[in-house]
């Protein structure tokens, strides 16, 4: 069922955690690397810890750089989080929103990117307090980009489980997110904890408002390559497919209202 699916076009890239694949032989890398010579790949990384005071892993970023190369990897993004204090703590925790913070984490992004010798796509994550704060969620990761000159992964569904939990107007934070330094979306399903705390876990099915604000995305910053996110609670290929096509569905509405425009002038 997968073969035919991927052979029917269903399926236009795919995104690993670098952590999982590298160094990684026998037959689980010979299907990786036949899997790579075919479709894109992006590599979405779990332990770069970016706003930890633990030094950068120089040989992490090593081995990522010739993973890249090896197998032709598109793109590679991380989370703004960290993830260690002299030791993995195994989840993603939240930056403060400082402007020392700004400055710290930029300057390290600023280093992978010099090392990896290429731009990277840092994504808003969710988060569950937020100690320190000094600035609002949407200035810290408008001043980050811009001082480390990076990317941005926009995650739809962070953006909307974050303005439930922490009261916020998702659409407001949308506008205000630089469409030129977007490379590409995610989408995913989350827990109701209650009506006021939502969990991103991944685990479920997208829900309506998170298809609504994907579709307020692609108004406002245009449409861009989507990634359907689903770590466990794993449904039949079948089911997982529909919601890919729901992406495709939504693109194409807007790839057609632009066209219309275009004809139009």
């Amino acid at each position: 069922m997968m073969g035919e699916e991927l052979s029917s076009g269903a399926v236009d890239f795919f995104e690993v955690a670098p952590e999982n694949w590298i160094g990684v032989g026998g037959r689980y890398g010979r299907w990786f690397h036949q899997l790579s010579e075919r479709y894109p790949f992006i590599l979405h990384g779990l332990s770069l810890s970016i706003g930890s005071s633990d030094p950068l892993d120089m040989d992490l970023l090593a081995s990522i750089k010739q993973f890249i190369r090896d197998h032709n990897i598109r793109l590679y993004s991380e989370h703004l989080s960290y993830c260690s204090d002299k030791g993995h703590l195994y989840d993603l925790l939240p930056i403060p929103f400082t402007e020392e913070a700004v400055m710290y984490v930029a300057e390290r992004i600023r280093i992978v990117q010099d090392t990896l010798e290429q731009r990277i796509a840092m994504e808003n994550v969710s988060y569950y307090a937020a100690p320190g704060q000094e600035m609002s969620e949407l200035a810290f990761l408008q001043a980050v980009l811009q001082e480390a000159d990076c990317d941005l992964l926009l995650d739809v569904n962070n953006i909307y489980v974050n303005s439930i939990n922490h009261r916020y107007d998702p659409l407001e934070f949308l506008r205000g997110l630089p469409s030129e330094r977007m490379r590409y979306v995610h989408v995913a399903g989350h827990y109701d904890e209650a009506d006021d705390l939502k969990v991103d876990t991944h685990g479920a099915a997208v829900i309506d408002p998170v298809w609504q604000l994907l579709n307020k995305a692609y108004e406002v910053h245009g449409v861009m390559p989507t990634l359907l996110e689903r770590d466990f609670n794993i449904p039949p290929l079948p089911q997982l497919f529909q919601e890919v096509e729901q992406i495709k569905s939504i693109q194409a509405c807007h790839r057609e209202e632009e066209s219309y425009v275009i004809s139009r002038r």
